[in-house]
């Protein structure tokens, strides 16, 4: 029977579920994943944490500095009135996470959670990028040294913007987004290959997983860089937290040689993720569009 609606996998369910989940990342660009083996007292935990530092005093909040650009503190904007982030550039890398709890002052305790979370996600987000290798026949293993942007996100939602937009629509930039959702409060929606809007409703100790522009050009275009936006759907405080494996750091990014023969030639040009990011930043391409300028045949 066919499953209807956003896909699930099970991580626990390998290799039977390697066709399903190469089906997910092809046909919508995102899924939840269950047995995940993050645990769901960590996962509760960190939820408290990021409240309360997004609770914090506006000044103490500004100390999240970036490090490239949009990595740390985001007020809110005219763009998205109603959304604001705090963040690090990489949670794989210990420094970075404790420098990250010294601009907010957090607790000891608060601290253990944060370096705990951020360790289990970005093995997890490694695995998950391994096994996507895997489904398309592939045995590379270069994800471990990818940064892994962290952002913890807060919609200060009202009964006045019931039905407004929290994030506009957007694609992200990197390779793959995993999402610890609002387990109480909706408001993700994905768009489908027919181009309608589909809820990502909450489903309590799952995670969202969704794909970036970097995917796309990775797998050779096979992957669906998913778009996706945030609705105001009650008037109430939503809170998500956002891991983000990037890409290289230096290197380019570019399908395996691998993924391109004479029946599918090089969708896209070699280039690296800054170069990529500074190029959404300056067009404002953010849905996605900026991926045209890099195809082949746009610089023939």
């Amino acid at each position: 029977m066919k499953e209807v609606g956003i896909p699930s996998i099970d991580l626990q369910d390998f290799p039977a579920q390697y066709e399903k989940l190469r089906t997910a990342c092809e046909e919508w660009g995102c899924f939840r994943i269950v047995n995940h083996n993050v645990p769901i007292t960590l996962m509760s935990e960190m939820k408290r944490v990021v409240r309360s530092v997004l609770d914090l005093p506006m000044e103490v909040k500004k100390r999240n500095t970036d490090v490239i650009a949009g990595s740390g503190y985001m007020a809110p904007s005219q763009a998205n009135p109603l959304y604001e982030a705090l963040g690090l550039y990489d949670m794989s890398n210990s420094e970075a996470v404790q420098s990250f709890c010294d601009q907010l002052d957090v607790s000891l305790h608060q601290r253990e959670i944060i370096q705990s979370y951020a360790q289990a996600i970005h093995q997890l987000a490694v695995n998950l990028a391994q096994k996507l290798a895997r489904s398309l026949g592939s045995s590379s293993d270069i994800f471990s040294e990818w940064p892994c942007q962290f952002r913890i996100n807060k919609y200060n939602f009202t009964p006045e913007t019931v039905g407004s937009s929290g994030v506009q629509i957007h694609t992200d930039s990197g390779f793959l987004s995993i999402l610890q959702d609002d387990e109480n409060v909706g408001g993700l929606e994905v768009m489908d290959n027919s181009g309608s809007f589909v809820e990502a409703e909450p489903a309590p100790g799952t995670l969202f997983v969704n794909f970036g522009d970097l995917a796309t050009v990775w797998s050779n275009g096979k992957f669906c860089n998913v778009k996706h936006r945030v609705q105001c759907k009650e008037a109430t405080i939503r809170i998500s937290i956002a891991s983000f494996l990037l890409g290289p750091k230096e290197a380019a990014i570019e399908a395996p040689p691998e993924f391109v023969d004479p029946e599918h030639p090089r969708v896209y040009v070699p280039f690296t993720y800054e170069d990529y990011r500074k190029l959404r930043f300056s067009t404002k391409l953010d849905a996605g569009e900026a991926l045209a300028l890099m195809r082949v045949q746009s610089l023939i």
